[in-house]
């Protein structure tokens, strides 16, 4: 069901200094930072050959990020992001396993203007689980 990795995303809470971080000392190709209104972040994308690791930043007091920084004051690992062909099917079947999908149940646009889902950590080993429309 699941395809490739898309991305791997690391919550900060100084998006500006990790971004510098990945572009000047790792010496990786950087975006620009975008506001995610809609999932209370902003984001910058860090391009790798065979992948992306996508830095979050709270974006207002009701962030999702702002738990988990309180949680982990030097940020960390939030989740990862896999891509699949059909994110209604693959919704549909995870429901139907048991698995639980936080929200709505409905796919959201995500960073990448495409439709997607998380999946309650509880469920997959302790990590919170992002679908994306391939």
């Amino acid at each position: 069901m699941i395809g490739r990795l898309n991305h791997v995303a690391i919550a900060v809470r100084d998006i500006a200094a990790a971004s510098r971080i990945y572009r000047d000392t790792l010496g990786a190709r950087v975006s620009e930072a975008v506001a995610q209104p809609e999932h209370g972040v902003t984001t910058v994308f860090v391009e790798l050959p065979n992948t992306k690791i996508e830095l979050l930043e709270p974006l207002g007091d009701g962030s999702p990020i702002n738990k988990f920084l309180e949680r982990n004051a030097d940020g960390g690992i939030h989740h990862v992001c896999y891509e699949v062909d059909d994110i209604l099917a693959a919704r549909d079947r995870l429901l139907a396993t048991g698995a639980r999908v936080l929200g709505s149940g409905e796919p959201k646009i995500g960073a990448h203007g495409k439709p997607v889902l998380f999946l309650h950590p509880k469920d997959f080993c302790g990590t919170l689980v992002e679908l994306e429309q391939a």
